[in-house]
């Protein structure tokens, strides 16, 4: 089944990589936005992962300011 982003529904979270084929941009710009903190993540050592719900949350609150 699939969630609204169109991942899997049991994913609870993404990859930068994932995250930034979701929107539709590039993976260093999704690099960047998350060093800036534009697109909230997690760091575990090196991997970063972006919790679903929170990018969720991001994406709602971009849709009420625009």
């Amino acid at each position: 089944m699939k969630n609204r982003l169109g991942g899997e529904s049991g994913s609870a979270a993404y990859s930068v990589e994932e995250v930034a084929r979701l929107l539709g941009i590039g993976r260093a710009k999704a690099y960047e936005m998350v060093r800036e903190g534009r697109i909230p993540a997690i760091h575990f050592g090196r991997r970063i992962c972006v919790p679903r719900v929170a990018l969720e949350r991001m994406l709602s609150e971009e849709m009420q300011r625009a």
